[in-house]
This record gives structure tokens, C-alpha cells and sequence, in this order.
């Protein structure tokens, strides 16, 4: 197998026995540019609530995951971080776990990129990020009330411009003062991924985006698998908590199709669409805070898909995304939030 932007991928082609699962979760890995492995299984934690992420966080490490996926705009990063020390407390060291976290939009200047990346480091309780993301291309103002979603008084959002090297420069000195290890990019495309690879001294390690069978992005991982750059999916199972859901969209879970492959391997709708990403060098971090679903999510290292079998599910690839910010537009119907920036990121295929 080879990983997405890298090269090797640690992993056996056998089926492997379920006892051997625990220990696969925390191997099996890609590897970055900078020669660091990445977990190719590791937990989101967007959209868990303060009050639960401490607890998931604890138990996904105690039950064998070595990757957590943060951002600053997720409002828990100070849970997630007492969950990772709550789980170093048992014995597991901080080199054992790869940490993810995500510059905001707001923070794209300059002089507010360190002072954030510090703010989440502090909520993270550690020293240093294995991995700092940039979250989004497109960028908002940073007002007086440091707000995350600043808002004119038409409800309109606040945009700013700061060009991309600007912002990269800041991530590349916080690599060069040790305070995180690599640097990527996060809902970038493909015109911006180069840019950056244009100019970049240090250069991105990882892009992540949302990736999942309607939305395999195949091209996407071939563009970086060019760059060797490694590629994580969010959003894998299609998100089917987000909050703008509507009644009628697409469900991974809960589609025939992937039902009718899971069914081969008395496996569920949900361990495909992960074990789609594995088999392809995708990292992939599914959500949960409920400890018996992410012991679950786990259970994708036991089985594996023929190349027939990728190529039907990557045959329900039909461009749908879960996650592209919406607003209503003049007909009643919602329209992308953002496509007005000039760096809004879905007005190219890829």
C-alpha cells in the first residue's frame, strides 16, 4: 500500500486477528516528509461537546488510539487536553500520541499566529503540536471582541484578505522554534496547495479535507501524492451530526450500496467508509464521544477489501459535501457562505 503523500505505509495486506486490533490502531501509519509517522486512525473531535471530549479522548487512548485531531475553533481544547493528560497519567508518553491542531481564520495576520498557536497549546496542556494546520483558506477579521465568527450588522460575515505567505512565513518559524513539529493545510485546493508548495521553505506536510465514498477525492490525492503530501479525511462517515443537516441528503450510514459491501465482511456501513480511506495511505479521524463507538471505529484492521471492492465504492463518488458553510440564498435555497472570497476553495473540481 502506498500512503497518500508519502511513500510507505506501516501495515500488513493480511487480515488480522481481532486481538491484534488495539495494536494496529497505534501503528499502522503513514509517513510524513519530515519522516514522523501519523496514525492512520485517529479521533476528531469536532462538534463534541465540553462536558464529554475529556472523557472520549481518555478512552480513545486507553483503548489504543495514538492520533487526536484538534483546532482552536472547536471551543474544546482545553478538554481534549485534559483528556490527554488524564491518559499520560496511565503511562502513555506524549511522544506515543500525534496531536493535530488548526490555525483559525481570524488568526491569519502575522502577529496572531504564534499568539494562537500558544493559546492552544496552553488549552492542550503540552509543549508542542505534532502537526499545525492552516484551517481554512478563506479569512475573517479579527475584531475587538475576538470573536471566531465576526459578523457585519446585515448578518454578513466580516472577511479579511491576508495572502498565504504571509500566514505560512509565522507556521514556518513556530517548526523552526520547536514548538510544533510539522505544517500543513486544511480545505485548500489544489491551485492553493501549489501556491503554497510555490514559496514554501518548509513545506506542507499533510493537507486535510473531507473525504469520504461520495466524496473520495481522488484527484485531489493524486495532486498530493505528487507533493508528497499526506492527505486526512474528515468527515468520513459524512457527518451525519452536523447541524445543518436536512432532511432528504445523503447517508453514508445508511446507504444500500455501502451496506451491500459491508455485508460481505459482516462489517458495518461505517468500518467501509474507513477502511476505504486505509486501504487507500488516508489518515482518517472519525468522530465520537460515545466509548463503545469508538472502540467500533477500531474495528477496520480485521478485514480488507479486494481492489473490486474499492472500486465500487469508489464508485459512489457523486461530489456531495457535508460540510461547506451555507447561507440562504435569494430563492429560498442555501448557497456556499464564503463564495465570494477570492480564496474560497470549491469554485475549482478540485
Amino acid at each position: 500500500l502506498q500512503a497518500a503523500g508519502s511513500s510507505h505505509l506501516d501495515c500488513k495486506r493480511r487480515p488480522l486477528a481481532s486481538q491484534h486490533l488495539v495494536a494496529m490502531a497505534a501503528t499502522m501509519s503513514a509517513t510524513l516528509h519530515t519522516g514522523a509517522k501519523m496514525p492512520l486512525l485517529g479521533l476528531g473531535t469536532w462538534k463534541s461537546k465540553p462536558g464529554e471530549v475529556k472523557a472520549a479522548v481518555e478512552h480513545a487512548i486507553k483503548v489504543g488510539y495514538r492520533h487526536i485531531d484538534a483546532a482552536f475553533v472547536y471551543g474544546n481544547e482545553n478538554e481534549v487536553g485534559e483528556g490527554l493528560q488524564a491518559a499520560m497519567a496511565t503511562g502513555v508518553t506524549r511522544e506515543e500520541i500525534f496531536v493535530t491542531s488548526k490555525l483559525w481564520n481570524t488568526r491569519h495576520h502575522a502577529e496572531d499566529v504564534k499568539p494562537s498557536l500558544m493559546e492552544s497549546l496552553q488549552a492542550l496542556k503540552l509543549d508542542y503540536l505534532d502537526l499545525y494546520l492552516i484551517h481554512w483558506p478563506v479569512c475573517f477579521k479579527l475584531n475587538e471582541k475576538k470573536e471566531n465568527m465576526p459578523k457585519n450588522e446585515d448578518g454578513s460575515m466580516q472577511y479579511d484578505v491576508v495572502p498565504f505567505e504571509e500566514t505560512w512565513r509565522e507556521l514556518e518559524k513556530l517548526v523552526d522554534e520547536g514548538l510544533v513539529k510539522a505544517i500543513g493545510l486544511s480545505n485548500f485546493n489544489s491551485q492553493q496547495v501549489d501556491e503554497v508548495m510555490g514559496f514554501a521553505r518548509i513545506k506542507p506536510a499533510v493537507l486535510q479535507v473531507e473525504c469520504h465514498p461520495y466524496l473520495n477525492q481522488e484527484p485531489l490525492i493524486e495532486h498530493c501524492r505528487k507533493h508528497n503530501i499526506v492527505i486526512t479525511a474528515y468527515s468520513p462517515l459524512g457527518s451525519p451530526d452536523r447541524p445543518w443537516a436536512k432532511e432528504g441528503e445523503p447517508s453514508l450510514l445508511d446507504d444500500p450500496k455501502i451496506k451491500a459491501v459491508a455485508d460481505k465482511f459482516g462489517k458495518s456501513n461505517a468500518h467501509v467508509c474507513i477502511r476505504f480511506q486505509i486501504q487507500r495511505g488516508i489518515v482518517v479521524i472519525p468522530k465520537s464521544v460515545t466509548p463503545s463507538r469508538i472502540e467500533d471505529n477500531m474495528k477496520v484492521f480485521d478485514f480488507e477489501m479486494t481492489e473490486e471492492d474499492l472500486n465500487v465504492v469508489r464508485g459512489f463518488h457523486n461530489g456531495w459535501r457535508a460540510c461547506v458553510p451555507a447561507i440562504p440564498g435569494p430563492d429560498g435555497k442555501d448557497v456556499p457562505r464564503d463564495a465570494s472570497h477570492p480564496f474560497y476553495p470549491f469554485n475549482i473540481p478540485y
